[in-house]
């Protein structure tokens, strides 16, 4: 396989690699491994887990802070539903090493930037009142009891 495949077809690559390795696993000796590109990609299927796990807590938030501003917007169903949606996918591909490794307080801060973006008058706390456990329970009534009410 050419040298500069990594870089020109990553589909190609990965499936050679894993035949190779494959085959490592059956006691045969290859020489075409490449192990330095091969630990980097390993690395970022890590990554790219955890970035999907905190894309997903940062949906919840902003559409618990959506229920919250909004109690009475026709979309209310609708955010219900994608929380419901949204808490099953995070819940799926959560590991426990993830829970070192989110920030919490810095998700309810982007999801409080996102909607002042659009709104930027809403009232909400400006102090996440959310643990990590709160937004993985499959509860949207219990998330939006941590908030005060609405002035």
């Amino acid at each position: 396989m050419p040298d500069d495949l990594y870089e020109r077809d990553i589909l190609a690559w990965s499936k050679h690699q894993a035949d190779l390795l494959r085959r490592l696993g059956h006691g045969e000796r290859v020489n075409d491994v490449d192990w330095a590109n091969l630990a980097e990609e390993i690395e970022d299927v890590g990554r790219s887990q955890l970035n999907s796990v905190e894309s997903l807590l940062s949906l919840i938030v902003i559409h618990i802070l959506k229920l919250h501003c909004w109690p009475e917007n026709e979309a209310c169903g609708h955010w219900r539903g994608e929380i419901v949606g949204f808490q099953f996918e995070a819940n799926k591909r959560f590991t426990a090493s993830m829970r070192r490794k989110i920030d919490i307080e810095a998700l309810y801060g982007y999801g409080v930037r996102r909607l002042r973006r659009e709104t930027p008058d809403i009232s909400v706390p400006t102090k996440n009142p959310f643990t990590l456990d709160d937004l993985l329970i499959e509860d949207d009534d219990a998330l939006l009891s941590r908030l005060p009410p609405q002035a």
